[in-house]
């Protein structure tokens, strides 16, 4: 079992920046791959950034340029830095891991509120 616990959200005003972290214990980090999602009221919950166990990293066109997804193994972290931050990306932020090996899982973490003031 992954347990993940997500930090760093709160309020920012528009063209800010915000640092969330994902830390991950249960199981060896490093055979993780990650992601953040998000979802607003009323909307699905969406892919913002994935990170494989190999950095490879991949980003939603909305995300592009102005999120970058991070992992440290040495710390069982995961981090979203979000800069120029825009109102519609207002949202909870919940990471994801998925196991490398084994059955085909997901786990989520409780979320995260980010909330962006324009």
């Amino acid at each position: 079992q992954v347990q993940l616990v997500e930090s760093g959200g709160g309020l920012v005003q528009a063209g800010g920046s915000l640092r969330l972290s994902c830390a991950a214990s249960g199981t060896i980090f490093s055979t993780l791959d990650m992601g953040w999602y998000r979802q607003a009221p009323g909307k699905q919950r969406e892919l913002v950034a994935a990170i494989t166990r190999a950095a490879t990293t991949d980003y939603a066109d909305s995300v592009k340029g102005r999120f970058t997804i991070s992992r440290d193994n040495a710390k069982n972290t995961v981090y979203l830095q979000m800069n120029s931050l825009k109102s519609e990306d207002t949202a909870v932020y919940y990471c994801n891991a998925a196991p490398v090996y084994g059955p085909k899982r997901s786990f989520w973490g409780q979320g995260t509120q980010v909330t962006v003031s324009s």
